[in-house]
């Protein structure tokens, strides 16, 4: 690690919160002659890469200026008054729950980026979707960096407009539809949790989540912890997705363009499970106690729904889009995320933290390939790639193969690999759950939990055996295997994947201070 002057840090963190706002603006402004390249369109595509390069330049920098003896201690911050009628304030910082996030988001978002320079998506001028790219980099990265319950609402909510267009205007079939079903799904849970929010500021007199944090609801009633639990929950659990709020993700996905769904699945699905940990679990510790074995019952239905669903789309016959698979897929890992918050354990919870990462890295991994799968293709109909005896990705183009296979491996928690720890210590939070919790019923969520990683298992292995194995004809011509663009894209996502599980200390050395302090009812 390197030391870096904490007026620094406070820089960097404000550049890569304001940054991409200021990316977006200037990438709606005419470019200049002599950066145009070879047309206006490669220009602005040009200019999304360097922006996004710049923050995830800041990203790193700040990940490695940052305090790894202290990850508890909130680092980075500034606290300027906003609002003071309201006591709103702009109030920045990070610890080491929400670094880890701020560095996946900016890497997510430059590669990206970097993929559509490369292969830029059908629709309406570059220049918009550069910008709405920009916009909706930003509102993310702000959602993990803002520390008062007002910014993290707006920042929570400024993700929606961009992502409404990236679907509706760069999508594919049924975009229309999906867009409308996201955003009204998203707005009215948004409107409830809004409630919530209010209701915890004014009733504890301050917005700030740190001093929220130390104050461990004992300025709430037990009634007002339970309303705001309840009204902030439903918010969070529509953005996650929890079964049974979960209908608008596979729509969504299915329509959305690659870069799209990478976003979608790797960064904002994250936002629902991080306000949970970093507003609900700390500031409301007695309602959200009234309410977590509820919240891990539907996390495991979930899990099962979410992999059944998978098994129906993934068998023959039944014309199964792999994107729709995929998306079906994340409620189920999302489950085992609800179930180590609904724990109340530190190891559940930085179970949850760590499976939030590894589904950001693995997830994006899978949609960029299908991607890949149907530019080469032309679907995602698994009935119509494997037809009778098989897809022979593997003959056909055998990288592309096995970056498939490797994928779904990660993705079903293969030992040795990313998704294997979060749900791990998720399972073994539920096995012996926080004090006031019932133990019979978290070790019935956590059976039930085990029992859907088996279920993850078989439709993950069928996926690879109807589109990677089978027999090739002989007339039939081989795709193009990996490009260099693609290679230098994916990568990243293979490697941290490959890091993450073979030295998982990497993220809980970070996680688990913060979140042992969170319980314990302070933050500083």
């Amino acid at each position: 690690m390197i030391d870096i002057n904490e007026s620094v840090m406070q820089f960097l963190l404000a550049l890569i919160v304001v940054g991409p706002l200021l990316g977006a603006a200037a990438a709606l402004l005419p470019a200049p002659p002599g950066l145009k390249g070879s047309s206006p369109e490669q220009a602005v595509l040009r200019h999304g890469v360097t922006v996004t390069g710049v923050i995830l330049i800041a990203a790193i920098v700040l990940a490695l200026g940052f305090d790894h003896d202290h990850p508890s201690t909130m680092q980075a911050t500034t606290d300027i008054s906003w609002i003071p009628a309201l006591d709103v304030r702009i109030h920045l910082g990070i610890d080491g729950i929400s670094l880890p996030l701020l560095v996946l988001t900016a890497l997510l978002t430059f590669l990206s980026a970097l993929y559509s320079y490369f292969k830029p998506p059908t629709g309406p001028s570059p220049k918009a979707f550069v910008a709405l790219l920009l916009v909706l980099e930003s509102g993310t990265l702000a959602t993990f960096a803002v520390l008062d319950l007002v910014l993290f609402f707006l920042a929570f909510e400024t993700v929606l407009v961009p992502m409404y267009f990236l679907i509706a205007r760069w999508g594919g079939e049924g975009r229309a539809e999906a867009a409308w079903k996201f955003i009204l799904y998203t707005l009215l849970g948004s409107v409830v949790m809004l409630l919530g929010l209010l209701l915890i500021g004014i009733k504890a007199g301050t917005f700030d989540m740190v001093a929220l944090a130390t104050d461990n609801g004992r300025s709430l009633t037990a009634s007002v912890q339970v309303i705001a639990v309840l009204t902030i929950g439903l918010g969070l659990a529509v953005k996650t997705p929890m079964w049974p709020l979960h209908s608008w993700l596979p729509d969504a996905h299915t329509a959305a363009p690659t870069v799209g769904s990478v976003l979608l699945a790797g960064v904002l699905l994250k936002m629902g499970t991080y306000g949970f940990v970093r507003i609900l679990l700390p500031a409301a510790p007695d309602g959200f106690r009234t309410f977590a074995p509820y919240l891990a019952a539907f996390a495991v239905v979930g899990v099962i729904y979410g992999s059944l669903a998978c098994l129906a789309l993934a068998r023959k016959g039944a014309k199964g889009d792999l994107k729709r698979l995929i998306a079906y897929s994340s409620v189920g890992h999302m489950g085992f995320v609800l179930l180590g918050i609904a724990t109340m354990t530190p190891t559940g919870v930085n179970g949850a933290l760590f499976a939030n990462i590894a589904h950001g890295l693995i997830t994006g991994l899978l949609f960029f390939l299908v991607g890949g799968l149907k530019e080469r293709t032309g679907s995602t109909d698994l009935d119509a790639l494997a037809q009778e005896t098989g897809a022979a990705l593997y003959g056909k183009a055998p990288r592309l193969g096995g970056l498939l296979a490797f994928a779904a491996v990660a993705s079903l928690g293969l030992p040795g690999l990313a998704g294997f720890w979060g749900e791990m210590l998720a399972l073994f939070g539920a096995f012996d759950p926080a004090e006031g919790l019932s133990r019979p019923a978290f070790l019935t969520f956590m059976s039930i939990g085990a029992f859907g990683t088996l279920l993850t298992a078989a439709y993950l292995l069928i996926v690879v055996r109807r589109v990677c194995m089978g027999a090739a004809p002989k007339d039939t011509p081989a795709y193009t295997d990996v490009r260099s663009y693609e290679f230098a894209a994916w990568t990243p996502l293979v490697v941290l994947t490959v890091v993450a599980g073979l030295w998982p200390k990497v993220l809980l050395g970070l996680t688990d201070p913060a979140v042992q302090q969170l319980l314990a009812g302070g933050t500083r």
